[in-house]
């Protein structure tokens, strides 16, 4: 009951923490930064809901003057909690957002017009988690248990869809949770949950869970992670290739200086002012900075995950019909690497 206590204090901790943090970063966004689309090189970047760690290379590519070095003008806002992901950019708040690949491809079939340019997270972040002591080792062996996640939808959802498909699981409890995941495994409230390694995970160790990370699948998941996305006709191939040099370097500088890179993040995040969130800020932010590696490019789009998982998520009834025109494009890419 200690163990499932101290769970629950941390997802409180971490709530009441988050809209402190909100207040904070919208100031700090607010007041920084020019409006959006005040010079050629000026670019509002939304980046989804509540200042966090996993944020970190964009907070330390304005801060360390990384995205003025390329005579770029960012801006950083983030998104209202009841606000749209994609609204702001359809009216032309936003420039940039910051969102799965998945995401976009489900609101490009629905006629929103967004296209993923990069994908930053070369790893998709989310995996079956489960007590070490339990008997699922593999995704096969959840026949006749229990698995939670938040609810029927995003990455958590994708990807259990994508592990139901590729294991023909059934007699599998699947149970929506709500954001209580940690709690919910610790208490035997349900056997497994589907998590992010960058977060969840995190969370259940630093709190004394011993746990256990499974991939979803054997080989690959037919789903793009985390990505940078903007309306068809504003991608801007040079400009945004500079965005892109200027995040690598902020990956770099919070791989080689972890403490500095954690002082940015506390002027977003005031929370990482307690020792004991600033030392678990430091293990999602190792666990995040992970996510980009794995391909010899940063930001590199993989053609065939994307027209994987576009018929994946048609097959799947995630989305009703494939776009017509992809919901990704190598052009900024293709920039990036002629330019280096």
């Amino acid at each position: 009951m200690k163990k499932i206590a101290a769970l629950l204090s941390v997802c409180t901790l971490l709530v009441g923490c988050s809209a402190t943090a909100h207040q904070a970063g919208e100031q700090n966004t607010s007041e920084a930064h020019s409006a959006s689309g005040s010079s050629e090189g000026a670019f509002t970047i939304g980046l989804t809901y509540i200042p966090d760690v996993q944020f970190a290379p964009m907070y330390i590519a304005h801060d360390k003057g990384f995205f003025a070095d390329e005579g770029l003008d960012i801006t950083l806002r983030h998104h209202g909690a009841q606000e749209a992901l994609f609204g702001a950019m359809s009216n032309g708040e936003e420039d940039i957002v910051f969102a799965g690949g998945d995401e976009m491809l489900q609101a490009a079939s629905t006629g929103i017009d967004v296209v993923n340019w990069a994908t930053m997270y070369q790893r998709y972040p989310v995996v079956l988690i489960t007590r070490q002591d339990s008997p699922i080792h593999s995704p096969a062996d959840l026949a006749g248990h229990s698995v939670g996640l938040p609810g029927p939808y995003g990455e958590n959802y994708y990807g259990l869809l994508a592990m139901m498909q590729s294991y023909s699981l059934a007699n599998v409890d699947v149970q929506y949770i709500g954001y209580t995941q940690a709690a919910a495994l610790a208490s035997g409230q349900v056997d497994a949950i589907i998590g992010f390694t960058n977060n969840d995970a995190v969370v259940m160790r630093d709190s004394g869970m011993d746990i256990r990370e499974i991939p979803l699948v054997a080989g690959d998941l037919p789903l793009v992670g985390v990505g940078l996305g903007s309306p068809r006709d504003a991608i801007n191939p040079v400009a945004f290739a500079k965005i892109l040099h200027a995040l690598q370097k902020a990956c770099e500088y919070a791989s080689e200086h972890r403490d500095e890179a954690l002082d940015i993040v506390a002027h977003y995040v005031p929370s990482l002012r307690d020792p004991a969130q600033r030392a678990r800020a430091g293990q999602v932010l190792d666990a995040t900075l992970a996510l980009y590696t794995g391909s010899s490019v940063f930001g590199s789009q993989n053609t065939a995950t994307w027209e994987a998982m576009a018929q994946f998520l048609k097959q799947s009834k995630v989305i009703d019909r494939v776009p017509d025109l992809p919901a990704y494009t190598t052009a900024v890419l293709d920039q990036w690497a002629g330019g280096k």
